[in-house]
């Protein structure tokens, strides 16, 4: 039996999105029944919050609920999220697994925890259908009082040809912007100085209220308190001229962009399903930089999608190369059980795979020294968090670089004008304070 009030501890994987959801769920732990702790302690319930977007993510999801098993066996495990709804079964039959719930079933997890006073002899699994879902939860980061991740969107319609994200969490949708910015005001009051929008597909916010995602951020921005915004990731199909000169305009929307690129051969990108070609990608991202020169740009690329050969490689290379990048998440591709991707013949052989994601990692290097280069002797402003390391405090530059600067209690959680003195070995910027 476990004590009156039990100690229950959040783990999360996958996005950012995720992180803001399971916040949010912790924090509607009612204080009389449960104890928050962190995921290193020893629990009663640990609760696992999941992602499937590829192989690897459903090996490390797998990976994380048996050490969490192996770590107190008496505890109750609970498996929630995108995994949990595509592979109920799987993980319903790891044994010591007690509940299984999906990715909009895990908003009520403290109903099914209140009625488990132990472990279970057999897991119980709650996934509702998401393909036909409209209900859209709020969510958002907590415990961070320099950055918070607000949930503005969930779902995608896209359908693209390797992705499961619509199987896992259904159609695009969305609250009213009245309700986001009553939030976002909420959050303002905690003292939070950065809100990061994110969601599946932010750019594609408005389908279920009619509103558009420009109107949305002109809102947001008008909200006191808040001195910082930064975008998640926006696909190149919504980044159009308005999002961008809002961007522009702005002091306190960061020129930031994460753009899931993917492809930079028409080939392939028809192939995948994506809504944009190579001359699109091209005008969007000159384009950013013409309205701000020294924005970050960041981008996701797959290597090795069905098909692809040495001259669609090539495509995706020489646009990387030629387009002022920032910096690369490169990935694998991986075939996901139920896309349209998984089933398609001539796949690509491992080495391959290896040898062209190394050399696209290896010029995302280049990309990303260049950009620091170009940065150094310019004047910005850092959001030092509270984190120490090796005596020096560190933040994010307006355009996403990370910078360093001798620790001084009084700058943790403060905007500081800087200017930026070179590269560190580590590949942070070195700042000194000009003000």
């Amino acid at each position: 039996m476990f004590p009156a009030k039990r100690k229950i501890a959040f783990f999360t994987l996958g996005c950012k999105l995720n992180f803001a959801e399971s916040s949010y769920i912790s924090s509607l732990a009612p204080d009389n029944k449960y104890i928050k702790v962190t995921p290193d302690k020893e629990a009663d319930i640990y609760v696992i919050n999941t992602c499937t977007v590829t192989a690897e993510a459903d090996r490390k999801c797998k990976q994380t609920i048996r050490k969490f098993i192996n770590r107190n066996p008496e505890a109750i495990i609970a498996v929630v999220g995108c995994y949990s709804q595509l592979r109920a079964e799987e993980i319903a039959s790891i044994p010591g697994v007690d509940i299984v719930l999906g990715a909009q079933d895990k908003f009520k997890i403290y109903n099914y925890l209140d009625k488990i006073s132990g472990k279970l002899l057999e897991a119980e699994k709650v996934i509702s259908d998401i393909k036909t879902s409209n209900i859209f939860i709020p969510s958002w980061s907590a415990g961070d009082r320099t950055r918070t991740f607000l949930k503005v969107q969930d779902g995608c319609d896209s359908r693209c040809s390797y992705c499961t994200v619509p199987l896992a969490r259904g159609r695009s949708r969305n609250a009213g912007i009245s309700s986001i910015i009553e939030e976002a005001r909420k959050l303002a009051e905690t003292g939070i100085t950065e809100l990061v929008i994110t969601g599946v597909n932010i750019g594609d916010f408005g389908k279920t209220t009619g509103e558009s995602f420009a109107t949305l951020l002109r809102q947001i921005e008008k909200v006191e308190g808040i001195k910082r915004i930064r975008l998640s990731s926006i696909e190149p199909e919504h980044l159009n001229e308005e999002i961008i000169s809002i961007v522009a305009q702005s002091h306190k929307i960061m020129p930031h962009f994460h753009i899931p690129v993917q492809s930079g051969s028409d080939r392939i990108l028809s192939l995948m399903r994506r809504r944009y070609n190579r001359k699109l990608l091209e005008a969007r991202i000159t384009r950013i930089i013409d309205a701000i020169p020294l924005a970050g740009i960041g981008a996701d690329i797959i290597v090795g999608f069905p098909s692809e050969s040495d001259k669609d490689f090539e495509d995706t290379y020489s646009l990387v190369n030629d387009v002022p990048l920032s910096y690369l998440h490169v990935f694998p591709f991986s075939a996901r059980p139920g896309t349209e991707a998984a089933g398609m013949e001539d796949k690509v052989r491992p080495d391959i795979i290896t040898e062209r994601r190394n050399k696209m990692k290896a010029l995302g290097n280049l990309k990303n020294t260049s950009f620091k280069s170009r940065n150094i002797n310019k004047t910005d402003e850092v959001l030092f968090e509270n984190k120490v390391k090796d005596r020096m405090i560190s933040g994010f530059t307006r355009n996403y670089l990370r910078a360093v600067h001798p620790f001084n209690e009084n700058l943790k959680g403060q905007i500081k004008k800087v200017i930026i003195t070179g590269i560190n070995p580590s590949g942070n910027l070195t700042v000194k304070l000009s003000e």
